[in-house]
């Protein structure tokens, strides 16, 4: 394929990008990775680099896709005699580009009772050191090894046809609509007893879903597992799988073409095929048992080399590597049912459903009985069969992709990080791994792997597993009645505060004016302002307490944040901070981003489920900071620094001072924030630089002008992009989406994730209609009531600012961050409309408490400068 090459100045390091993606936006951002990788890389090392999943000629990174030779035939081959032919079989089994490198050696050493031996050496500058043996009775184990530098261990092991093989060989089990709370001992002893002996977690399903309902349809299920990525199908409703058309032993699937060019149009680009296409082109063999099977056993033209109705009629499976088998029972009986104004089917009777999962039961039983030792179980609900998203089934026995057997316990995957939490992606490339395969890069899950302990009895183990989907509904059904509330309790406090400030400011003109610190209702905005501050972070510590199986969820779940940031407010006021302007805001800002700091270095566990958090449902994030979260957590640092300054400020400390304590604090939140390992948060991290320099550079006294905004803008860009090239440089297999957009990037890729990612942002901000009303109440509030004054309100915030002026600059430096998020964020106004949640609450207490320490204003006097803004009456 033909690449435009990018070089960055005075750089070693060239990016070539494929011709047919060179989009200006693709050559702009390769432009600036380059730029990038001159900075982080030194010209001597630059070639040593590991570039996972590329190859490096010379110094030339270039996608070696296009080249990769024909496995199977290279499988098939007769063994060479000589010394080069030799070497050329084995680099064409390996896989190894022909560009890979300058200088090849093949060395055998010995031939004998049909073994092989060969190893194949590259020197320096990108080569590599690969090692294939051929064992006893044609089995084949190949061993890929690179050696410094961030290089990698492979290793390949495959059975041929007619032996048994005890390592690689997967039988890969969709069910689906297959729940935890489907599972019991005497309805489904196979599965029951498959949760006894291997590793369990619950399956987020995620894929492309049909129009106007966000389930996952079980034809689309099989495509992803084909793919490794999100697929689904066009049209309305969940269509009905293919029926394969024999040919000899295998089958074809119909309209495999179609389903294939739809994907370019989903924004996730997933190529149906590659899982069948990959284990055939290593030379393995594949069986397909069930419709839905079919699909995901497919190699890229859609056919399928062996192919049966059911186990029963393929009685010998050790000549197969992959052995898929689709349990349809649950998919049958949902798709018999009538369909909604969505076109979906509705949710079946209870006793359909168990009858159609012991059935299901049984196939699964039918098929474990006729597994050769050895293999790996995997088995998967792969889809919903249900009008709403559930989590799902996800099961693993035998060996594991390291070697080692699965054991009793919870299954992770990297793309999760959450215990007993894996995605229907992951099963994808837990198979490939297991078959001893490198995992394509266009295979965006990451294997399954064994973490915690799970309880000791399997009933104990599906009950927890079932707790966690049961979660997951209970916060479906009460998030969108939440928000309604949360919302209206916001708009209607705005008014009443208002109200407050006006009745004060109309008492002025009486020859007797009451102090306004004897105004109690004045005290009242201040506390409810304080606690509706303390609100946003509450929701995420409402993790804390199991809301969600309590008999009303959603009064559990509106109490258990009440009480939570009644605690956080008393805290506010228990201490002597409490007569300073900034005292409370300091409090409840602090610990905002103090406990969502530390949530992320422990695993995001307050996230998860959270009624502002990510649902691992929907899937759209597993780890690090949510938009949401991370609106709270930038808002609630820069207003906890204004008030930490405020106080080293009024002790007498240098301005100098206050300024690198603040700066030091607010860089390690930068950096949680963006870290990989911690927050792995792309869009948050310029936003943050920006707002928090921001309120930096007020803090020193300089002014903020537009070249020193774009001047941060910039440093924030670069410090994000250098972020991400260092988690591309960890091995694929560890990466997270950052270094995963950075391969996007040298893919030319980029352009459909931005599009994607910016068309969800309006979708948020156009049809989320009460977030974007509550966004524009709030700021008409800030700036018209407490920061205007008029007949409506008083100059509050102005003598706010007169006595803690490090408020100006922290509010104007969250606002700043807030509304950078919501342009290059795809949550869009969810992420201003948080950010102000935290913010106008606690700056109406800061000028609340400025109200009560001013003295009384004597008749005709005017109060303040800010004051007297008004025309006088004629």
């Amino acid at each position: 394929m033909p690449h435009v090459t990018f070089r960055a100045p005075s750089s070693p390091v060239r990016l070539a990008v494929p011709r047919r993606a060179a989009h200006p936006a693709s050559w702009a951002l390769t432009a600036l990775l380059g730029i990038i990788l001159t900075v982080l890389l030194p010209p001597a090392t630059a070639h040593a680099t590991p570039f996972t999943g590329t190859t490096l000629t010379g110094t030339t990174l270039t996608n070696p896709r296009a080249s990769l030779p024909d496995h199977r035939a290279a499988l098939a081959a007769p063994p060479a005699h000589d010394r080069a032919a030799r070497a050329a079989g084995s680099a064409a089994r390996l896989g190894t580009p022909a560009a890979f490198g300058e200088r090849a050696v093949a060395d055998v050493d010995a031939l004998g009772d049909g073994q092989e031996a060969a190893h194949r050496r590259l020197g320096t500058d990108g080569q590599e050191a690969a090692h294939r043996r051929l064992g006893t009775d044609g089995q084949a184990a190949a061993h890929r090894r690179l050696g410094t530098d961030g290089q990698e261990v492979a290793h390949r092991r495959l059975g041929t046809e007619g032996q048994e093989a005890a390592e690689g060989r997967v039988a890969l089990v969709g069910v689906p609509g297959l729940e935890w709370s489907d599972l019991d001992q005497a309805r489904t002893p196979n599965l029951w007893k498959l949760v006894a002996q291997g590793a369990s977690a619950s399956l987020s399903t995620r894929a492309v879903p049909p129009p106007d309902r966000g389930v996952t349809c079980p034809t689309s299920g099989w495509l992803t597992v084909s793919a490794g990525q999100r697929a689904g199908t066009a049209g309305r409703g969940c269509l009905p799988r293919p029926a394969p058309r024999s040919v000899g032993e295998g089958a074809i699937v119909p309209g495999w073409a179609e389903l294939a060019a739809y994907q370019s149009r989903t924004g996730y680009d997933a190529r149906v095929g590659t899982l069948g296409q990959l284990v055939v082109d290593a030379g393995g063999k594949v069986a397909a048992i069930g419709a839905g099977a079919a699909l995901a056993a497919a190699d890229k033209t859609g056919n399928v080399a062996r192919y049966a109705d059911n186990p029963e009629s393929l009685p010998d499976l050790t000549p197969y590597h992959l052995i898929v088998l689709d349990a349809p029972e649950l998919a049958t009986a949902w798709a018999g049912r009538p369909l909604d104004e969505y076109g979906v089917p509705t949710s079946m009777p209870a006793a359909t459903r168990q009858a159609a999962v012991a059935e299901a039961d049984r196939r699964i039983g039918a098929l474990l009985g006729r597994l050769p030792a050895g293999t790996t179980v995997l088995v998967a609900g792969i889809s919903d069969v249900t009008p709403n998203a559930h989590l799902h089934v996800a099961l693993a026995t035998g060996p594991s992709p390291s070697g080692e057997p699965y054991r009793h316990g919870h299954l992770t995957a990297t793309s999760t990080r959450q215990d007993a939490l894996v995605t229907i992606t992951d099963l994808t490339a837990t198979a490939i791994a297991a078959l001893g395969l490198e995992v394509p890069r266009e295979v965006v899950g990451r294997a399954w792997q064994d973490n915690g302990p799970a309880p000791a009895t399997p009933a104990e183990t599906v009950k927890e597993l079932a707790d966690g989907d049961l979660a997951s509904q209970v916060l479906r059904e009460v998030r969108g009645p939440f928000f309604a509330v949360f919302v209206t309790v916001q708009l209607l406090f705005y008014l009443f505060a208002a109200l407050a400030l006006r009745r004060r400011r109309g008492s002025a003109s009486p020859p007797v004016q009451d102090s306004a610190s004897s105004s109690r209702l004045l005290a009242t905005v201040q506390v409810v302002a304080v606690v509706s501050g303390a609100i946003a972070v509450s929701t995420f510590l409402a993790q804390l307490v199991p809301w969600w199986g309590l008999p009303a969820p959603m009064l559990a779940l509106i109490v258990t944040i009440l009480v939570i940031a009644g605690l956080i407010s008393a805290l506010a006021f228990a201490g002597p901070w409490r007569t300073h302007v900034l005292g409370p805001l300091t409090v409840v800002a602090g610990v905002t981003s103090v406990a969502l700091l530390l949530d992320v270095m422990t695993g995001s566990t307050l996230q998860v489920n959270a009624v502002t958090g990510y649902e691992p449902v929907t899937g759209g994030r597993f780890y690090g900071f949510s938009n949401i979260a991370f609106a709270v957590y930038a808002t609630g640092t820069i207003l906890a620094l204004a008030g930490v300054a405020q106080w080293l400020l009024g002790r007498g400390a240098p301005r100098l001072v206050a300024v690198l304590v603040c700066g030091v604090y607010g860089a390690l939140a930068v950096f949680v924030d963006g870290w990989p390992s911690w927050g792995a948060d792309f869009g948050g991290v310029p936003a943050f630089v920006v707002g928090l320099a921001v309120f930096l550079i007020m803090l020193s006294g300089r002014r903020v002008s537009l070249v020193k905004l774009l001047l941060v803008a910039v440093a924030g860009a670069v410090l994000i992009g250098g972020i991400a090239v260092s988690d591309w440089l960890r091995p694929a297999t560890q990466r997270t989406h950052l270094g995963n957009f950075v391969q996007q990037i040298i893919d030319g890729q980029a352009w459909t994730v931005i599009g994607r990612k910016f068309g969800a942002m309006i979708g948020v901000t156009v049809g989320n209609w009460s977030l974007t009303l509550l966004s524009l109440v709030a700021l008409a509030f800030l700036f018209l009531v407490l920061d205007r004054p008029s007949r409506w309100g008083a100059s509050a915030l102005g003598q706010a600012y007169a006595v803690a002026p490090t408020l100006r600059a922290g509010l104007l430096g969250a606002l700043t961050c807030a509304f950078i998020g919501f342009l290059i964020n795809d949550s869009g106004i969810a992420i201003p409309a948080m950010a102000l949640t935290v913010a106008v609450p606690l700056a109406l207490a800061a000028s609340v408490r400025a109200l009560q320490l001013a003295k009384p204003t004597p008749p005709g006097q005017s109060s303040a400068p800010t004051a007297t803004t008004e025309r006088p009456e004629p």
